[in-house]
């Protein structure tokens, strides 16, 4: 299993950007974010709701080199037929969920992951070291195709 994630974590890092470098200054949130790569050489921060939209097949990678922050009680939201299986976060930091935020996607974490109480993810976790978990709830997206 570790290697399976290793290779997917990879894979999705090594990925060619198609959407531009450090969007946002790396603050995401207020976005509609459409298909394609995006690349981060800094922390991605959810500080409000971001949307992901399009297609049930269209995929989604972002890759970071810093972490991935979700401030309490953000969403990750999916318009048209965006599926969360089809989101892909490649963070070679730390993932952090803060209290009540809702998280969509497969977490391909290099270090830890951290959700906070009462948070949420519809998706994936995979991480290298640890995830801690405060009364948060993970609900499975089916694989992706």
């Amino acid at each position: 299993a570790v290697s399976d994630m290793e290779t997917a974590y990879t894979d999705a890092s090594q990925r060619q950007n198609t959407q531009g470098y450090n969007k946002g200054g790396g603050n995401i949130g207020g976005m509609t974010l459409t298909p394609g790569v995006y690349t981060f050489f800094i922390a991605i921060r959810i500080n409000a709701d971001v949307t992901f939209s399009g297609g049930a097949d269209d995929v989604f990678i972002l890759q970071t080199t810093g972490e991935l922050l979700q401030a309490a009680s953000t969403k990750v939201i999916l318009k048209g037929r965006a599926q969360a299986k089809n989101i892909f976060w490649q963070v070679a930091g730390h993932v952090w969920v803060g209290p009540n935020a809702v998280m969509q996607g497969v977490l391909l974490a290099k270090t830890k992951v951290v959700f906070e109480s009462d948070s949420s993810l519809t998706g994936r976790v995979l991480a290298q070291t640890a995830c801690t978990l405060q009364t948060a709830t993970i609900t499975q997206a089916p694989a992706a195709v």
